[in-house]
């Protein structure tokens, strides 16, 4: 799969099995590569048989004909022939060129097939440097692994290499922290602090892009007027002829807005969630009691975002999701992770943020109790912060809670309170509310949980954006600024003086959980890391058909912004 990548390739699940199934997966793949379609980024199964099947068809004529110029023995698999194959690969300049030239879409596009140590790593953002480079699976995988991996994690390996951390290099900051400052009582009162303190500072992102108008202004101009609303999404319906009527909410009214459906723009509609701040230009009705949307404006991040990066090579794992107490924690995977942590390829990771739900909980659905193995939730934390003194000590950690966590679960979360932050002192982790923005030696990381994610998925129109690509609801978070928009649905919000769910600053990196499913992505030059579990497939998942992504941990090298997704065996 690495070889594919290096090439510029993703390719399905069954397509990796069949090229791992060859005698000669190297030369399979290089028989795939060159008799892939032009215009083909994902190679599928098909693809692989179709190509092995036409090699199989002139195999004696090729051999011939590549002979000349391949050192080696080529008629049957062996150790020099591997070499062979190995020495023939393209250089690192054409792998380059090939992943440069998969790299013209939008947004990037990556994700986890758990089968045998293989991922799909896909279109990179065209304006943005930071690289996905797949799957490590080497010393990363267990003992037994697939694919013929080593185990390099014993005892004898560890010992072997000594961590040597400058640990007085180590910068961590964090903002946007609810945890101490949370002031709403639920009352009315609190729901219109929040709402307008969002409008404000929102549509402060879009009043220059627009000639705004206040809504009350906008009844007293001429038809046939040219206007612009910034304005709160506040209702959303078609009309008897397909158009769809928009009502727009600011601090002094709402006035309706019209889009028809024969309008590019028209497309725009079905993205939208309620509560959401935009920006729309038109042109009023003659009457004047109606805005005919021309062009829609979202306050997004700018396309020419330069992210800001370390000023030296070190690298922080990004996980979330450990479920310690459920049945079905990954335990052997996760040792397995520790150990590597103890590695000398994993010398450079000196940070561990975790995003949210570092133990399974009680009561948090249906039945749930069937499925714990431990039943306490505070000899849950007890069992995680064991887990936590595998890490190595000179590690900096930073966790934000989950909705599995023992906290509030309306957002923004506040940190965990002080008898579990005494459970899991073993590191001196910092421990921070959800959402919060950690910078990580100049690197502003904004780790959010996800829930709202669930929200985007369900209300989102295209396949695309769904449990399977994550990071495109990330998108789409990222271009409202705000991480969870949507009142009243799936997520519970909890009224403040401010609404610490606004994304005032854009980050470098956007870090979530919550789906259990990988995706790693580039938007407008925002890396993008939704990191998997450490679970496996409980029977209320099965229920509503989630299939986790399990033992991921996306290595993001804080000096470039790429990503290694390690993936370690359970």
């Amino acid at each position: 799969m690495r070889e594919l990548t290096s090439r510029g390739y993703n390719a399905d699940r069954d397509a990796v099995t069949l090229l791992a199934d060859e005698p000669d997966p190297a030369r399979a793949v290089e028989h795939v590569v060159e008799h892939a379609p032009a215009d083909v980024l994902t190679i599928s199964a098909a693809q692989v048989r179709e190509a092995l099947d036409a090699r199989d068809d002139t195999e004696e004529t090729a051999t011939e004909g590549d002979r000349s110029d391949r050192p080696g023995p080529s008629a049957t698999p062996s150790s020099e022939s591997a070499e062979s194959d190995e020495s023939a690969s393209p250089t690192a300049e054409s792998a380059n060129s090939a992943t440069e030239s998969a790299s013209a879409t939008t947004n990037s596009e990556s994700s986890i097939s758990t089968g045998r140590e293989t991922t799909r790593t896909g279109e990179q953002d065209s304006g943005s440097a930071p690289e996905t480079k797949g799957v490590g699976g080497g010393d990363g995988a267990a003992p037994g692994g697939s694919d013929g991996v080593a185990d390099a994690m014993d005892a004898d390996s560890i010992g072997a290499f000594e961590r040597a951390v400058d640990e007085t290099l180590h910068e961590v900051s964090i903002a946007n922290d609810i945890t101490g400052q949370s002031t709403g009582t639920g009352e009315y009162g609190d729901f219109v602090s929040v709402f307008r303190d969002r409008y404000d500072r929102l549509s402060s992102k879009l009043r220059g892009r627009v000639n705004h108008r206040p809504t009350n202004a906008l009844e007293s101009m001429g038809g046939g007027s040219e206007a612009a609303i910034v304005g709160m999404v506040n209702d959303i319906r078609s009309t008897a002829s397909g158009h769809w009527l928009i009502e727009l909410e600011d601090t002094n009214g709402v006035f309706p807005a019209l889009v028809m459906k024969d309008r590019d723009i028209a497309a725009h509609v079905d993205e939208l969630l309620m509560d959401e701040v935009i920006a729309v230009e038109g042109s009023l009705a003659q009457d004047g009691g109606i805005l005919f949307v021309d062009s829609m404006h979202f306050p997004d991040v700018p396309r020419t975002y330069k992210p800001n990066t370390a000023d030296r090579h070190v690298q922080a794992a990004l996980i979330s999701d450990v479920h310690v107490g459920s049945q079905e924690f990954a335990d052997y995977a996760w040792e397995s992770f520790a150990r590597w942590l103890h590695t000398e390829e994993a010398e450079h990771v000196e940070y561990l943020l975790i995003a949210g739900d570092m133990v399974e909980g009680v009561g948090v659905y249906p039945e749930q109790d069937e499925e714990l193995d431990i039943v306490d939730i505070y000899e849950q934390y007890e069992a995680f912060a064991e887990k936590l003194k595998q890490v190595p000590g000179d590690m900096e950690i930073v966790m934000i809670p989950g909705n599995h966590d023992a906290v509030r679960l309306a957002e923004p979360q506040p940190a965990f309170d002080e008898e579990l932050r005494d459970i899991m002192s073993a590191h001196d982790a910092r421990i921070t509310g959800n959402p919060s923005t950690v910078t990580v030696e100049g690197v502003n990381v904004l780790m959010y949980h996800g829930v709202s994610i669930d929200e985007v998925i369900a209300e989102h129109p295209s396949e695309s954006v769904s449990y399977d690509a994550p990071h495109r609801a990330m998108e789409q978070l990222l271009k409202k600024r705000h991480v969870a928009p949507q009142y009243g649905g799936r997520l519970r919000v909890a009224p403040e003086e401010k609404d610490y769910l606004v994304i005032d600053d854009v980050p470098d990196v956007f870090h979530t959980g919550h789906v259990h499913k990988l995706g790693v992505g580039t938007y407008n030059n925002v890396r993008l890391v939704n990191s998997g579990c450490w679970q496996e497939q409980t029977a209320f998942q099965k229920s509503v058909n989630i299939d986790p992504d399990v033992a991921t941990a996306p290595i993001l090298d804080l000096d470039t912004l790429d990503v290694t997704v390690r993936k370690f065996e359970n």
